[in-house]
């Protein structure tokens, strides 16, 4: 009898082309940047990070990512202003949000806006997989 699979094991995701599935990370924050795309790989991603909104927007990856965890408080644009960047431009990449500040108004603000989830730091594996499970499952 085969055993079920733990809901953090390692399994790869993969998109409709067979490739793992990208999830690009947009944080100010450097340690976010080093340790979520290691986080992300051992739960079976491909990721990459940006340190800025204005950054992934210029990058060749906008169009290959899957999924974008994003931080809602940064400088320059903020993570709700490249949501609604990336809606005006007519990229539907599905958003989970990630942020510092423990507020229920931003967090609403963030779903209405249409993000998949809006996560607050620091959230566990488990929450972050259930929010990508979500992003990628219309996807």
């Amino acid at each position: 009898m085969k055993t079920p699979a733990s809901p953090l094991s390692p399994q790869v995701r993969k998109d409709a082309m067979g490739s793992r599935s990208l999830v690009s990370v947009v944080d100010d924050d450097e340690s976010v940047r080093e340790s979520l795309p290691d986080l992300l790989k051992e739960l079976g991603f491909a990721a990459q990070a940006f340190s800025s909104a204005e950054e992934f927007l210029a990058s060749d990856y906008v169009a290959s990512t899957r999924c974008l965890i994003l931080d809602i408080g940064m400088p320059g644009m903020s993570g709700l202003d490249l949501l609604r960047e990336l809606t005006r431009r007519g990229e539907e990449i599905p958003i989970v949000f990630i942020t510092a500040r423990q507020d229920e108004t931003v967090r609403r603000c963030a779903l209405e806006l249409g993000a998949v989830d809006c996560l607050f730091k620091p959230f566990n594996e488990i929450a972050l997989l259930g929010a990508l499970r979500a992003a990628l499952r219309g996807g």
